[in-house]
């Protein structure tokens, strides 16, 4: 069995960070492992309060993994302090992890920052060079470019910068505020549109975390970064339409919508 790992926050209602990324990876045929991060206290309506680990013990989080199961893949997640960042990028060198993929979690749909500039400075220069894949959202492209995005043809050359800069392939997120639910992939040169079905579903906590889980999984299993991608898509897409409806806010996603069994009925 292919194996994969997410390096991020945990989310106590379990729609997004660590929680969302396990049952992704499981919905998508891999091993789930994971390195928390942090741990934080929220549910659907928002965050009350967040634990950070120390870096001395995600090391070590990390050392348990790649010292016994190596993973095919790795995502990375949220990580808010610049120790942390070091910490996970020395591991990575020194183990010589494969298949990264990284989820910059900088800037909040809303558009509110959730790093600081030093730390996302220290993501530019220690964790951006290892990746595979960025799978920045709109307001994150921006932050990496220094470039306002208003249309299609600001992604595409947003995305070719940044896919020179740090030599990875980069998978610019369009959302739904620009491009509606289409995202660019851009990766050696060239670039490709990805078309999202668009789904009138307002319980969408924990879409970035998926989408760039599904990925991982992809690649674990040995599928190329453009079929990584699509097969992604059409995940999400059925864990959107399946309508889950839970919470009192943005609820979560139905990570197991194609996941149906003897041991998945109800009483």
């Amino acid at each position: 069995m292919k194996t994969a790992l997410t390096i991020a926050g945990s989310d106590s209602s379990g729609g997004a960070g660590i929680q969302a990324d396990i049952k992704t990876m499981m919905a998508n045929g891999v091993y789930a492992m994971s390195a928390i991060t942090a741990l934080t206290a929220q549910n659907t309506t928002g965050v009350t309060a967040i634990q950070n680990v120390t870096a001395e013990f995600l090391g070590q989080e990390l050392d348990c993994i790649f010292t016994d199961i190596f993973p095919d893949a790795v995502k990375i997640g949220m990580v808010s302090e610049s120790d942390r960042i070091h910490m996970i990028a020395g591991k990575l060198r020194q183990y010589r992890a494969k298949n990264i993929v990284v989820d910059p979690v900088m800037v909040a749909t809303s558009g509110a920052r959730l790093i600081s500039e030093e730390a996302v400075d220290v993501l530019k220069e220690e964790l951006f060079p290892l990746a595979d894949l960025l799978t920045p959202n709109i307001p994150e492209t921006e932050v990496l470019t220094g470039r306002k995005i208003k249309s299609a043809d600001d992604m595409i050359e947003a995305a070719k910068q940044i896919s020179e800069q740090y030599h990875c392939a980069v998978l610019c997120k369009g959302g739904h505020k620009l491009n509606d639910a289409n995202d660019l992939l851009y990766v050696n040169g060239t670039y490709q549109w990805f078309e999202g079905k668009r789904i009138d579903n307002p319980n969408t906590h924990g879409t970035g975390c998926t989408l760039s889980s599904a990925i991982t999984s992809n690649l674990a299993k040995g599928f190329s970064m453009v079929e990584s991608v699509n097969r992604a898509k059409d995940y999400i897409s059925g864990a959107l339409a399946a309508m889950l409806d839970l919470g009192k806010g943005s609820g979560p996603m139905d990570h197991g919508f194609a996941i149906k069994n003897s041991y998945t009925e109800e009483a």
